[in-house]
């Protein structure tokens, strides 16, 4: 049973390695990037792609800033093969980029190589063989000076191919295949042979590739498989080193940034972590966690979603919705006290600060990202993320008071619709709750007069009841007038005194493409409402009154900015209860005509 110590499995052998200094250095710089989503991302699709599709994304790695890009194995197929011609005879590859191409330690498959690469200006040529233990004896049934030959002799079969198509710029990799298996002195015995026989230099450095084929320690080990090598390459000025790290343990990211602080000046990956198995190391998260650090990755994933476009319809893989600064929600808090903090955080914010937003690492506005995922509301939602949701796309903020009694109520329409929802019905649920025009009252008409005092008199009509009503006063202002008029008016003294506690006037902002992209088909339709909320000449008041049944909170919607406070005024007076145990938030369900 999986329960169990098992005799099966053995931990893997650390490094003695006690002097060890890269725990102790930092990433400071961008590695040399090496894409190989044309080669080692293409052989593990279920359907290899094929030329049109390899195009479209050669095209995409050029524009996102590689300058190293392996293209393919054009000893593997015609595709391949064929693949790599059309770029040169079409002339496809800039002056600034240099195509990289793998092969095996085999003769014929290295002559296969070049004949791909005729006329190519500049190409790295890839070559390799498995150098450990299970692979010589198994594998290859070969012993350590059979191996060491095999590569060997396939470096000078390079060398001499290249000399004879002077030219092209060659450069020149080898890789000990599956080298976190393989015995460290093996490993710099192999690579310093394959060295002598190039003799790199400083102006003509070649490249060691240390590839984790399989990972089969922590990260650690690693680190200090890589540093081991680090110290005891021969020529290790003129060899850039590199790592090739896959991710069967899940730690292909921290292999990779500390192989970087243990010497490696070069990276090898993918675009999302494509590649056999669990896939090769995810470039763009490496890149990004550079840039998060104030480090220039030297990559551009500032249109992070047509990469994923592109991404997605060239390897027929999705990307997944966690994957880091990619997937869908990534950025999206739905937890109330995440949302809470998400909002403070933003509002606290000045242009010029070091990025410091509660839950956000960095800025969504850095990939393409809106703000319109941030926040996203279910049942596990709070007054936060509604208050966020509606101060973002309607342009009004909430009280206090009035977020937590209005969260009450999305946190019933969520739990009865069991979804998600939409900053478009929050609003359409705020104004069905909140503007409530008709009831037992109803605005008609106003006039009012300017006087030489500075006062305004004001006359009005209103509908109450079913009744006409006309009442007047002076005050200091519209609103002021309108509330003596009110509570002058005989047919009202039931309502006791009524007093002004919060007042808010805005222009109501303009969130019709936000309601688009947040739109679900399930959504409520209110025409009235849309129209209203998708003018910018719209103008929106917020007040909260008091009378003898308590306070309450009304909102209205006008061009009108004295017609809209008038008619917020009527909604605060119209969501009083009409029975003493009638509670106030007793709206119509979500969906419903909110004077039902």
């Amino acid at each position: 049973m999986l329960t169990h110590p098992s005799t099966k499995y053995a931990a893997f052998k650390p490094v003695n390695l006690p002097d060890r200094t890269w725990p102790n250095k930092t990433i400071t710089t961008a590695p040399t990037w090496l894409s190989t989503d044309l080669r080692d991302g293409n052989q593990a699709l279920i359907e290899p792609m094929d030329i049109t599709r390899k195009l479209r994304l050669f095209r995409t790695l050029i524009n996102i800033g590689f300058k190293e890009i392996e293209i393919g194995f054009p000893s593997a197929s015609q595709t391949e093969f064929d693949f790599a011609r059309h770029l040169i005879e079409h002339n496809l590859i800039p002056d600034d980029v240099t195509v990289q191409v793998l092969t095996p330690a085999r003769s014929n498959l290295i002559h296969r190589t070049f004949e791909a690469l005729k006329g190519v200006k500049q190409a790295i040529v890839h070559v390799y063989n498995a150098t450990a233990p299970t692979f010589r004896q198994v594998v290859f049934n070969l012993d350590k000076p059979g191996t060491l030959r095999l590569a060997t002799e396939a470096a000078t079969l390079i060398q001499q191919l290249a000399h004879q198509n002077r030219d092209t710029h060659w450069r020149f990799q080898y890789s000990p295949e599956v080298f976190t298996s393989t015995e460290l002195p093996f490993a710099k015995a192999i690579c310093n042979a394959v060295l002598g026989i190039w003799q790199p230099t400083p102006a003509a450095k070649a490249i060691i590739n240390l590839p984790a084929s399989v990972e089969v320690s922590t990260p650690n080990i690693f680190a200090d498989q890589v540093e081991w090598m680090h110290r005891h390459l021969d020529y290790r000025e003129a060899v850039v080193l590199c790592v090739h790290p896959h991710n069967d343990r899940g730690c292909s990211i921290a292999a990779a940034e500390l192989g970087q602080m243990a010497g490696a000046q070069r990276v090898e990956g993918c675009l999302f972590g494509n590649g056999e198995r669990t896939g090769n190391v995810d470039l763009v998260t490496l890149a990004m966690n550079l840039y998060t650090q104030g480090i220039a990755p030297g990559l551009d994933f500032s249109h992070m979603d047509n990469i994923i476009r592109v991404a997605e319809d060239c390897t027929q893989l999705p990307i997944h919705p966690r994957h880091p600064y990619a997937g869908e929600l990534v950025f999206t808090a739905f937890s109330g006290s995440h949302q809470d903090a998400i909002k403070k955080g933003f509002a606290a914010r000045h242009p010029d600060d070091i990025w410091a937003v509660p839950y956000l690492p960095m800025d969504p506005a850095d990939v393409g990202r809106s703000y319109e995922s941030v926040v996203r509301v279910n049942s596990q939602s709070g007054k936060g993320g509604v208050a966020f949701l509606l101060e973002r796309d309607y342009g009004i903020i909430l009280p206090r008071k009035l977020q937590i009694e209005f969260s009450r109520l999305v946190q019933a329409a969520v739990e009865a619709s069991g979804t998600e929802i939409t900053a478009q019905t929050i609003w359409q649920l705020f104004c069905r709750e909140y503007c409530q025009e008709i009831g037992t009252f109803q605005y008609l008409s106003h006039q009012s007069i300017q006087l030489d005092s500075g006062c305004v008199q004001l006359s009005a009509t209103l509908d109450h009841r079913d009744k006409k009503l006309a009442i007047a006063a002076t005050g200091n202002g519209p609103i002021n007038a309108f509330i003596k008029a009110l509570n002058m008016a005989e047919p009202l003294n039931y309502l006791g005194r009524i007093q002004i506690h919060h007042y808010e006037e805005r222009s109501l902002k303009n969130s019709q493409p936000n309601r688009q992209a947040n739109s679900q088909p399930n959504d409520p339709p209110n025409d009235h409402l849309d129209k209203q909320s998708g003018s910018e000449s719209q103008a929106l008041a917020l007040i909260e009154i008091s009378t003898d049944q308590g306070s309450y909170f009304g909102l209205g919607i006008h061009h009108n900015i004295v017609t809209a406070s008038f008619q917020a005024l009527i909604s605060a007076l119209n969501r009083q209860p009409t029975s003493p145990n009638q509670s106030c938030l007793q709206p119509a369900a979500y969906g419903n005509d909110r004077n039902n």
